[in-house]
């Protein structure tokens, strides 16, 4: 067996739909934007990862940039294939002495069958010999350091680039959980939509998620306001680049209607918890992870609208894939959660 587990190499993939974060060896080995540069002439990659992801937006027509996954799924197969198998290359410099390499994948709970099988296939296409899958809240939880086994209930909210999911999770199993597409890449929608019509300026999806980074806000005033910021695009009434400088006071007023649904699914996740396992959400509060839970006062908004205490993961970006690798590490004892 010593000899057989020295040829298998055991990796944990947090396959997001704006990053993919590899976990190998208990460390984050690859953390990359989900996106990947194609040749239109002969359908080559050209690049995968950050490389590609500074093409974005910048690409003559021989050149074409792709996000294979959108919604927390698989929307261009062999993309995704294409990028899994390089951002395993990505770990191991040198060709190690594999046989066989064992993957955990977490997918959102709200995922089809087809769509898993989709996960699946482009994983084992990618070289994995053995593929898993855990649930995006499960491994959150675990994650942030909840102990997923103990008969108690815990709500944990995980706001990817895609899919926004909010979980009950009590003695290792989902009791009452919410996955809607609403997300991350809808911020960034809403800012390119607000920059159109308030500003008759045109930004692209990189500029619009700076926005986000720098002056994203849940709510219209702040104890710390970020500085404005200075915002160049294209003017849409005579086509020459201009600038304009936005503050985080309008972005909150822009991302308000998308706020309001992800708001609605919490409460809405909350209605369907079974009164025992709601006494235990009013001692222990709801934990955040994700990417989308570092959008200033974003867990302030939601206290105030559930009235109950909310915590942001210490490490959010990376909470869901920690909880995969820890999953994967302690195969045995969470070998139920993972299929």
């Amino acid at each position: 067996m010593g000899l057989f587990s020295f040829f298998t190499k055991e990796v944990a993939i947090d396959l997001g739909t704006a990053n993919t974060v590899i976990i190998a060896d208990d460390k984050v080995v690859v953390d990359e934007p989900s996106i990947v540069a194609i040749d239109r002439t002969n359908g080559e990659i050209i690049a995968v990862g950050m490389k590609a992801m500074l093409m974005h937006g910048k690409t003559h027509e021989n050149i074409k940039t792709i996000r294979p996954l959108r919604d927390g799924v698989i929307a261009d197969f062999q993309s995704a294939e294409y990028m899994i198998r390089e951002m395993i290359k990505m770990i191991w410099k040198k060709k190690p002495l594999i046989t066989s390499l064992k993957m955990v994948i977490c997918i959102p709970s709200g995922i089809t069958a087809v769509e898993e099988r989709a996960v699946k296939e482009s994983a084992i296409q990618a070289g994995a010999k053995d593929v898993r899958l855990i649930h995006e809240p499960m491994a959150a939880a675990i994650g942030i350091g909840i102990d997923v086994m103990e008969p108690v209930g815990n709500m944990v909210i995980d706001i990817g680039g895609g899919t926004s999911e909010i979980a009950v999770i009590a003695l290792g199993g989902i009791v009452s959980n919410r996955s809607i597409r609403v997300a991350g890449d809808d911020f960034t929608q809403d800012i390119i939509d607000y920059m159109r019509k308030q500003h008759n300026i045109s930004v692209g999806e990189r500029t619009a998620e700076k926005i986000k980074i720098e002056v994203g806000s849940a709510l219209t005033t702040l104890e710390n306001p970020p500085e404005d910021i200075a915002i160049h695009g294209r003017d849409l009434l005579t086509g020459i680049p201009k600038e304009v400088t936005v503050n985080y006071a309008e972005i909150a007023y822009c991302l308000d209607k998308t706020l309001i649904k992800i708001e609605t699914a919490v409460l809405n996740a909350l209605e369907k918890t079974p009164p025992e396992l709601a006494s235990d959400i009013y001692r222990s509060g709801i934990f955040m992870a994700g990417g989308g839970s570092l959008l200033r006062g974003l867990d302030v908004r939601i206290a105030q609208k559930t009235k109950l205490n909310v915590y942001v993961a210490e490490d959010p970006l990376r909470a869901v894939a920690r909880g995969t690798g820890i999953a994967l590490r302690n195969f045995d004892k969470f070998s139920f959660l993972i299929k």
